[in-house]
């Protein structure tokens, strides 16, 4: 089976969230694998605080559509967008 992957918006970056079990909530499954991944320092490197100015300032998205912090994932993949600032 084809995962189909939602239109990346310009000048963003997309982390390829992998769960088994659903129920996890986002914020804190989306820091771990900033932390976790080597393609962009800048994200790698954030803070707590500027993570959750990342949601305030809605630029967190799913699915292009504004994402919170509290809000469970399904298992399987979830496709992840940060916009980036110009």
């Amino acid at each position: 089976m084809t995962i189909q992957q939602p239109e990346k918006p310009e000048n963003s970056f997309r982390i390829t969230l992998e769960l088994e079990e659903s129920g996890q909530k986002l914020d804190a499954v989306l820091f771990e694998a900033l932390k976790a991944q080597d393609e962009n320092i800048e994200l790698k490197e954030i803070s707590k605080g500027q993570f959750k100015k990342l949601f305030t300032e809605k630029k967190v998205l799913i699915k292009n559509q504004n994402a919170k912090p509290k809000s469970s994932i399904n298992s399987g993949t979830t496709f992840v967008d940060i916009l980036l600032s110009k």
